[in-house]
């Protein structure tokens, strides 16, 4: 007998749609059209505003032949063009690589020619790398539009055939839009940092897009009309998918081109900012700002932040200056956050030490995200939840990369055993929550004995002189590695290697504690991570 849910009960266009965050910025312009959703500098443009301006972007590609598939390449800063490039290319069918605007001209280079860009949209302060670029490039031959920034005076020069406000006037406002085809076609392109050879190009799909938006919504706890800060580069994981999100809820974007300490006390106080996100480094920028330039904040401000989890002082200086923090994990390959240390309120009352052994795990996974463990690798079964047993954190779902772009060798080895291989290690706790140990190339093996850096460091982040800092593998004769920590002090303090050393003999095991000590600006990327393989390259080096 057949099965009577089976039959008769087809898709189709009335009760099955692809899932994409572009309907999310056609409600909002229909529900808040008066609403502020972007301000930049002096600018305003509301929902409507911001809807016909991306509908013109995406008429005036389309009308230069961008069509499914074809990728457009954005060089901006955290500016109102950025915004609309989430919106306007996908509009077209076409696919949206965003750019690391910190990276040398031989990757922007590689990143054009892989990802086969037609169009180019950079702004005037990155004209030189882009000039650079574009003379090294073997395929792409793009179309440039230049972004010239009306509201601050930038440097640079004016490459492209046309610039950004030019190329939309004759766009049309009312352009009829196509939604996908199909909910898993891809939406952006984003590249990896490439530390180790050429990068590799994560293809993110209209699902994953709006998921993830949805799913940032319930983690943050965003009410109606939130106001949020861009901290975080736009061009990392596209920005986490908060560049979606806001339009479910008729959110307030504030762009921030620099990220200065008096720009974001300014921005947080005159436009009574919500939440943002950013590194650890974003919190140093905050906090380390001179008095004159903090401002005073009648409202709690929503904080989110990945890499490593905040030491419990700057937990406590961030809460005195008005902020909550919470502690987010993810990868580029899984559109940002997809797992939070979702706070359970009785922990509250448990005592300081045991309260930041809760605050250093990662935690559990996003709403959006179906599958989060911990494996061994190799057998590929799941490790106890002992809180020791160390294995290799995995997920799955509806959130995780289509894969890399020409690339099927690596997208394999990504998802052998029908999980997606983050490369990070961790163990899982009894409760579920999963906490880092390390990257396995971080690990460090002395005498036999690993090591976990993060756990060096995390010792290191709780003296009150030290503002930063990192600890690799430096090679040694006798016990094969040892480690080699790099610390930035804070302004106004003093410290000598052998108070680092003793600091951490009297807080770890003997053969956990640094050897070495290098006090340095620690390397950062453009979203603030720590780049380790420069300090391995220092340490290797002497």
């Amino acid at each position: 007998m057949p099965n009577p849910y089976l039959t008769g009960l087809d898709k189709n266009a009335a009760n099955y749609q692809p899932l994409t965050p572009l309907t999310f910025l056609e409600r909002s312009a229909l529900v808040y059209p008066d609403r502020t959703a972007i301000v930049h500098g002096n600018q305003r443009f509301s929902y409507t505003q911001f809807y016909a301006r991306c509908r013109k972007l995406a008429s005036a590609l389309a009308a230069r032949g961008i069509g499914k598939g074809d990728t457009v390449s954005a060089m901006l800063a955290n500016t109102p063009p950025m915004l609309e490039c989430h919106y306007a290319v996908p509009m077209t069918g076409g696919v949206l690589n965003t750019l690391n605007t910190r990276l040398d001209a031989q990757i922007i280079a590689f990143s054009l020619d892989h990802a086969e860009t037609k169009v180019l949209i950079a702004d005037k302060e990155f004209s030189a790398t882009v000039k650079e670029a574009l003379t090294l490039t073997k395929v792409a031959k793009p179309l440039v539009i230049d972004y010239d920034d009306p509201q601050f005076d930038v440097p640079g020069e004016l490459i492209g055939e046309i610039e950004y406000e030019d190329f939309i006037a004759d766009g049309d406002p009312n352009f009829a839009w196509q939604m996908p085809d199909d909910e898993w076609d891809a939406i952006t392109l984003n590249y990896t940092s490439g530390t180790t050879g050429n990068p590799k190009g994560v293809v993110y799909h209209h699902r994953g897009a709006a998921l993830l938006a949805q799913g940032n919504i319930i983690t943050a706890s965003m009410r109606k009309h939130p106001v949020y800060l861009w901290t975080l580069p736009m061009f990392h994981c596209n920005g986490w998918c908060f560049t979606w999100t806001l339009s479910v809820i008729g959110g307030t974007h504030i762009c921030l081109r620099w990220v200065r300490a008096k720009a974001i006390w300014d921005a947080l106080a005159d436009h009574e900012v919500t939440h943002l996100c950013g590194a650890p480094i974003v919190m140093s920028t905050i906090l380390n700002a001179p008095d004159e330039e903090k401002r005073d904040l009648d409202h709690t401000v929503e904080f989110f932040t990945a890499a490593a989890p905040p030491p419990e002082a700057v937990l406590a200086a961030m809460a005195d200056a008005g902020f909550n923090v919470t502690h987010l994990y993810g990868l580029t390959e899984c559109y940002g956050p997809a797992v939070v240390n979702d706070w359970n309120v009785g922990w509250d009352e448990l005592p300081g030490p045991e309260r930041a052994a809760k605050k250093a795990r990662q935690g559990v996974r996003y709403a959006a995200l179906e599958g989060l463990t911990i494996m061994d690798p190799q057998t590929m079964q799941q490790v106890p939840a002992d809180g020791e047993t160390m294995g290799e954190v995995m997920m799955r779902g509806n959130v995780v990369m289509k894969g890399y772009l020409k690339n099927p060798k690596a997208t394999d080895d990504a998802f052998a055993g029908g999980w997606f291989h983050t490369g990070d290690l961790g163990v899982m706790h009894a409760d579920g929550y999963i906490q880092l140990k390390d990257r396995s190339k971080d690990i460090i093996i002395s005498g036999g004995e690993n090591i976990s850096s993060i756990e060096v460091e995390d010792t290191l982040y709780k003296h009150p002189s030290i503002q930063a800092a990192a600890v690799v593998a430096k090679p040694d004769d006798r016990w094969g590695e040892t480690p080699c920590a790099f610390v930035e002090i804070k302004p106004g303090k003093a410290l000598s290697e052998q108070d680092v050393i003793d600091y951490c003999r009297e807080h770890l095991a003997r053969f956990k504690c640094p050897k070495h000590v290098v006090f340095t600006e620690l390397p950062k990327t453009s979203t603030g991570k720590i780049q380790k393989f420069k300090l391995r390259e220092m340490a290797k080096a002497g």
